[in-house]
């Protein structure tokens, strides 16, 4: 279904609905929930592998993908431990929920690590009146998980993250979603009003989830979409290399070359994804090496360097294919992953996280062996 409806979902920049019904129908919206709560208890390395082969045929419902499996581990990992809690993993299991999340803000930009909205309590109730300023795929969504302040009187960096079911919220739009690529992601901007139950703000402090969880994940998931996309063009290219070949009786067109190019890429690509997925699998059960400063680096230059990659990747299959990469009518069009792939440098810009992990690069030196193992 993804394939089937990738073009219409570009081409009307709306939600992939037929995908997400599939998805759900196979149980793949709980891959990361623990069975107990309905789900298949799965590795992040498994949705991965998911992110990968959705890339290969719709960008957009590998990256809703990517970040509802993101949210999901987030809600997983730093659940708290009460019957409360366990009710609404229970309830994201037993529906397929599609969970979205808000962790940007006003003119804060990519800023994650800061809010302006505050958590109101009022005896066992909470409320939240937040500037979404972009919330992907948020009408389509179950659920939402958001930053916040704390309180009131928390600083903008004294974060909670907090979970809110549909019933909970409303959304009001403010910003509209008319882009180059990934435009079935709907990343529309809203006023989000919220209320729940205080048990559905989650008590362990944002900074920790974030550097644990929701940082770490997003950017493996993000790679692993990024190279199926990156992935789905090189096959695209060696297709109508083959094909020009069998007509001219085995004679190559002139960018049959950069079609070996393209698959060296792709090969790096997914190399470095991979080193990241097992380096993160290793240390995923032991909060000080998710800590270790440089792990925290590695994996924010991950998002730098797979976007580099996969944009390079499918820049080289767009070669290959010459017009007929060009032209949207053709079978071996290579427009909207190219349109598509050129997101990943500004998802997060790479030169917001370059400036940002410059003195964690420079105190870390370099590596003393090329061995990774721990």
């Amino acid at each position: 279904m993804a394939e089937k409806f990738a073009d219409i979902v570009d081409r009307e920049a709306r939600f992939p609905k037929e995908a997400f019904d599939e998805l759900r129908a196979l149980r793949l919206l709980g891959i990361l929930l623990p069975q107990a709560c309905g789900g298949e208890e799965r590795s992040v390395s498994d949705a991965a592998q998911v992110c990968y082969a959705l890339g290969r045929v719709c960008s957009s419902t590998a990256m809703i993908y990517a970040m509802h499996s993101a949210n999901v581990a987030c809600v997983v990992n730093h659940a708290d431990r009460h019957e409360r809690f366990e009710y609404y993993l229970r309830r994201i299991g037993a529906e397929q929920m599609l969970l979205a999340s808000s962790t940007t803000e006003g003119q804060n930009g990519a800023n994650v690590r800061s809010s302006a909205s505050a958590i109101i309590r009022d005896g066992t109730r909470v409320s939240l009146n937040r500037d979404a300023s972009v919330v992907s795929y948020g009408l389509a969504a179950d659920a939402i998980v958001t930053t916040a302040r704390r309180s009131q009187e928390s600083l903008p960096t004294d974060q909670v993250l907090a979970l809110f079911f549909k019933d909970d919220y409303s959304l009001s739009r403010t910003v509209h979603w008319d882009v180059m690529g990934m435009r079935g992601t709907c990343s529309e901007g809203f006023q989000l009003e919220a209320a729940g139950e205080s048990e559905q703000v989650l008590s362990e402090p944002y900074e920790r989830i974030h550097r644990r969880t929701m940082m770490p994940v997003t950017h493996l998931l993000w790679a692993a979409c990024w190279s199926g996309i990156a992935a789905g063009a090189v096959a695209r290219a060696q297709g109508f290399v083959r094909k020009v070949a069998r007509a001219a009786k085995g004679n190559l067109p002139p960018g049959a070359p950069l079609a070996t190019q393209a698959s060296l890429s792709l090969m790096n690509l997914i190399g470095v994804v991979e080193s990241a997925i097992a380096d993160y699998s290793a240390r995923a059960k032991d909060d000080a090496a998710l800590d270790d400063m440089a792990f925290q680096t590695s994996l924010n230059l991950l998002k730098v360097s797979a976007s580099e990659l996969s944009i390079s990747t499918v820049m080289h299959a767009f070669n290959v294919c010459g017009i007929a990469g060009f032209r949207n009518d053709s079978e071996f069009s290579i427009a909207r992953p190219l349109r598509d792939i050129l997101s990943s440098s500004v998802m997060i810009n790479n030169h917001r996280i370059l400036a940002n992990v410059g003195a964690s690069c420079l105190v870390g030196g370099v590596p003393e062996t090329i061995s990774r193992a721990r």
